[in-house]
């Protein structure tokens, strides 16, 4: 009957396309995992965040693959330890075939595992997708941070699907604040971050200084600087990166984790249309 429930709500994606199908039975994979940690207590020790998280709780409108959480304090002895067989057991009520592997590397802040499904097309009726296919085969890390930046804001929120749990998120100042952050300071242009940027900066969220202060001094080209990060340094360092990115191989990374009808669009991305976006935050310098 359970399986009935994951079937049911992957037809009511009304799916167009293979790619559809497989963003549609990874999220829905996503939600019963979120679910189901919040009926354990993880929630009471960590906050969800990142693109996963503001997909489902504030509407971003893109695909994302990993789900990101940071502990409320840090906590160097964390491990996904308690966490893998209650989830494994939840899933398989589903009908899932789930593999959940920790691949924490000894002494790192963030831990991680890797959450697998290669049976789902047996079980799952697919319209576009051969049920051997390599497009069911589910794949999904979890990424916790032990020793997240200092200052960020929570709220509480819920779930309904596939039943009713609540989970604690990182409010959008804070996933905003840390959004700016990984603009800022990732190695590479991640055409993702950038598509978040157009969604905060068209909907006048505020920034959480503190906690991007904190991040800003915990890892970076400023790492120890001692910065106290402000509207008018942000806005410099911005529009810096800006003027310096490839915008077309930019535009092509975020490609494939938007909707079809949204793809058009990003033949308009280059530097004057950022730095349009850009003018939104001077407002308030």
């Amino acid at each position: 009957m359970n399986v009935q429930i994951i079937q049911q709500r992957l037809l009511s994606y009304n799916c167009k396309t293979e790619i559809d199908e497989q963003h549609a039975i990874r999220e829905i994979t996503q939600d019963v995992v979120l679910a189901a940690l919040g009926r354990s207590d993880f929630f009471q020790h960590a906050l969800f965040h990142g693109g996963t998280c503001l997909r489902i709780f504030y509407g971003l409108n893109r695909f994302s693959e990993d789900m990101d959480f940071i502990l409320q304090e840090p906590d160097k002895e964390f491990s996904f330890e308690n966490c893998i067989n209650p989830l494994k057991d939840e899933l398989s009520a589903y009908g899932y075939n789930a593999d959940i592997t920790d691949r924490s590397t000894a002494g790192a802040a963030v831990k991680k595992a890797f959450l697998k499904d290669e049976l789902i097309g047996k079980v799952i009726e697919f319209q576009y997708q051969n049920q051997t296919g390599p497009m069911n085969k589910i794949r999904i890390k979890l990424e916790v941070d032990t020793n997240p930046p200092i200052g960020s804001g929570s709220e509480l929120k819920y779930v309904d699907f596939p039943f009713v749990s609540s989970v604690a998120v990182q409010d959008r100042p804070s996933l905003f604040a840390g959004k700016l952050h990984a603009l800022l300071c990732r190695e590479y242009a991640k055409g993702r971050d950038w598509y978040d940027f157009i969604w905060y900066t068209g909907r006048d969220i505020d920034i959480n200084y503190t906690f991007l202060t904190s991040a800003i001094a915990q890892m970076g080209p400023w790492k120890n600087q001692g910065i106290q990060v402000n509207e008018t340094w942000l806005v410099g360092e911005l529009e810096k990166k800006i003027l310096s990115l490839n915008w077309g191989q930019v535009a092509d990374d975020v490609r494939r984790f938007i909707p079809i009808n949204e793809q058009q669009s990003l033949g308009l991305w280059d530097k004057e249309l950022f730095l349009q976006q850009l003018a939104k935050l001077r407002k308030f310098v």
